[in-house]
């Protein structure tokens, strides 16, 4: 006879749990109260939600949900965010740290699993951030989760719709929660090399019904994950991963999938070595990118690709210490193609390349919206890095996208030695200056994650170091800056974009448009617009410490003038102005007005983490031609035409 489960003591006093016990004591199951219990918020989790009845899976306006686990000091408790809320997480307004009042509260039982069923909060009241009640300098780790009956009470999973795990907060490609296994020294294994078959005869073995041969091959590329789960369908753990692998007869890629993905995504790394069993053929999809291979001799075998399954086959895996790996097995090196900033300006657009440099200024993290993703919460995470290599007055430009090495895509900071591998130039039309964008293949690494990996032996690489070496710490110091509004490429002089062009880069929209646009944004959230109207008022809004605008008196405004941004050098600009692009203002506005034919937009404003105010949305001239003086704080000019692009940001 299987006992029934016995209720852990509940935390002596705890507002917050005898408020849960009243709800699931209410007939009703849902729970009003107007003097709710303060509670703090412990995390905020995302996972897929389902597919709502009637609406189209792909186009849903809530592809994922929440969990939220909350503390009122004394007990824990895991909570589902309804979905009404969501748009609290996507603003940030909900976040950790923050306090809250559950003022609503309800019981959903879970139809896969008889009897069972977890709190939803319907309604809150927020407050300050951060909340009081984490600063009692306990572990709030250690105090007892809230659990009954019927309650689910599972840490690391979802509460709801029978999901296995948690994605990251702010995109799908980042490894987030317990399921990931972390890097680990590899152990020792015993290789029967005469067994093994090479790359290069897999073609023909391939259509065979019988077991391949073990292969031994050397991890070249390493691609980011792909998260491919839809709200619709049933994957336990629906990733991707892509690599490249080589023995001494060629390259062809090998793609872990799904639950493999936990399991061995982290511990595979550029220059492993693997003895791979029970692996599976498949013919390769075409339609992907691959990496430039730094040895151009290389044969790359593209019709079939490897695949690591958990079944059907079960793939039997090992990792190959490096003081194991012999000469004779004649596996190839890993090769790079290392440029300096002096070469730069001579490689055409799309050219791929490493770069190593020193970080002087980081930006933000921003994010951008998936083109093409299957729902509309899908977004790129990315920031901007200039980096110095000593062989040119000129940096870096970087736009780095996540690699799926959130500690290292994190920890990016001033005075750090960055490497970037598989880096692609960009070349725009409306601008002279160069940038490199990271590709699916990019791999970034910086101080304390240098040790081991195999462009250290790289002579450009070693001449970095030497360069270095004559830099003074303190010199280098003033020159660096971190975080601030950055957009680059700037906005052209001339804007030549056809207005019904819907496929351009930056659609254009009528004014009406830009407020919904505004409010649609998510946090951290980077769009670009384009707005044509006429000038119907110009307003100069003074900075810190400034009574006036510069060479004006009070009550005056300076005219508009026509700007072209050109970015500067960082060590050109002052410390409080070098997180600043060319042609941007000085000084961050905490809100923003435009007046354009009488349309007068909200004040805007956002709020971001750890109780830290954000930088407005603002609006970047592009092109602009006044007549008549301005006499007054708002000067009119009833003929003069503009075209604007708008770069709305909502970050932290």
């Amino acid at each position: 006879m299987t006992p029934l489960p016995v209720d852990p003591p509940p935390a002596a006093g705890s507002p917050l749990s005898a408020s849960l016990d009243q709800l699931l004591a209410c007939a009703a199951l849902r729970h009003t109260e107007d003097r709710a219990g303060r509670v703090a918020v412990l995390a905020v989790q995302r996972y897929l939600s389902e597919p709502t009845a009637g609406v189209d899976s792909h186009r849903a306006p809530h592809s994922y949900c929440y969990d939220v686990t909350v503390t009122d000091g004394q007990c824990r408790a895991k909570c589902h965010l309804a979905a009404d809320l969501s748009h609290l997480v996507h603003n940030n307004e909900l976040r950790t740290g923050r306090e809250l009042r559950m003022t609503r509260c309800s019981f959903v039982y879970d139809e896969r699993r008889l009897g069972q069923g977890a709190v939803c909060i319907e309604a809150v009241e927020l407050g300050p951030d951060p909340s009081e009640l984490l600063r009692t300098g306990g572990d709030v780790r250690l105090l007892p989760l809230w659990s009954r009956a019927g309650a689910a009470c599972r840490s690391g999973a979802p509460l709801q719709f029978g999901r296995k795990h948690y994605l990251p907060l702010w995109n799908n490609e980042d490894p987030y929660g317990e399921l990931w296994r972390p890097h680990r020294p590899p152990a020792p294994v015993t290789v029967e090399v005469s067994k093994v078959i090479s790359v290069c005869d897999l073609e023909y073995y391939w259509r065979s019904k019988f077991r391949y041969p073990p292969l031994l091959v050397r991890i070249m590329h390493k691609a980011r994950l792909r998260f491919y789960g839809k709200p619709d369908k049933k994957f336990d753990v629906p990733y991707q991963a892509y690599f490249e692998v080589a023995d001494q007869t060629g390259m062809m890629s090998l793609v872990l999938w799904n639950s493999m993905c936990p399991d061995w995504y982290q511990r595979f790394t550029v220059g492993s070595v693997l003895h791979l069993q029970s692996y599976a053929l498949k013919q390769s999809y075409q339609q992907r990118t691959r990496p430039r291979p730094a040895d151009p001799l290389m044969p790359s075998f593209t019709a079939i690709e490897i695949c690591l399954n958990q079944r059907d086959p079960s793939a039997v895996i090992h990792i190959i210490p490096p003081k194991d790996v012999q000469p004779h097995w004649k596996l190839p090196d890993v090769t790079y193609h290392f440029i300096t900033r002096s070469e730069l300006e001579g490689f055409p657009h799309n050219h791929t390349c490493d770069i190593i440099g020193l970080v002087l200024f980081v930006g933000r993290c921003e994010r951008v919206r998936t083109k093409g993703a299957p729902d509309l919460e899908r977004f790129w995470t990315y920031r901007w890095v200039h980096v110095v290599d000593g062989t040119s007055d000129q940096p870096f430009i970087l736009e780095i996208f996540s690699t799926s090495q959130p500690d290292i895509f994190d920890s990016i900071h001033p005075m750090t030695y960055l490497v970037c591998t598989q880096m692609r130039v960009c070349r725009n039309a409306s601008h002279t200056v160069p940038y490199l964008t990271s590709s699916n293949e990019t791999q970034i690494f910086i101080t304390g994650h240098h040790k081991g990996q195999p462009y250290l032996s790289d002579p450009r690489v070693k001449s970095f170091i030497q360069w270095t070496k004559t830099q003074s710490d303190a010199e280098v110091l003033k020159k660096t800056s971190i975080g601030g509004h950055y957009y680059f490429p700037p906005s052209p002089p001339v804007f030549t974009q056809t207005i019904r062009d819907g496929t351009a880069p930056i659609p254009m929209i009528a004014t009406k448009e830009l407020e919904r646009e505004i409010e649609t944004l998510h946090y951290r959230e980077h769009k670009r617009l384009a707005v044509q109207g006429l000038i119907t008022a110009v307003q100069y809004v003074s900075g810190p410490g400034e009574e006036s605008g510069p060479g004006h008196t009070a009550g005056q405004a300076p005219a508009a003038t026509t700007t072209s941004p050109e970015p500067v050098s960082p060590s050109a600009q002052s410390p409080a102005h070098r997180a600043q692009p060319a042609g941007a203002p000085e000084t961050e506005r905490r809100s923003c007005r435009s007046e354009t034919r009488g349309v007068s937009l909200k004040e805007l404003d956002s709020s971001g983490q750890g109780g830290k105010s954000g930088d407005p949305s603002r609006a970047d001239v592009a092109h602009k031609r006044t007549r008549g003086p301005h006499k007054r704080q708002y000067g009119h000019s009833h003929d003069a035409l503009i075209k604007i692009y708008l770069s709305c940001t909502i970050c932290w």
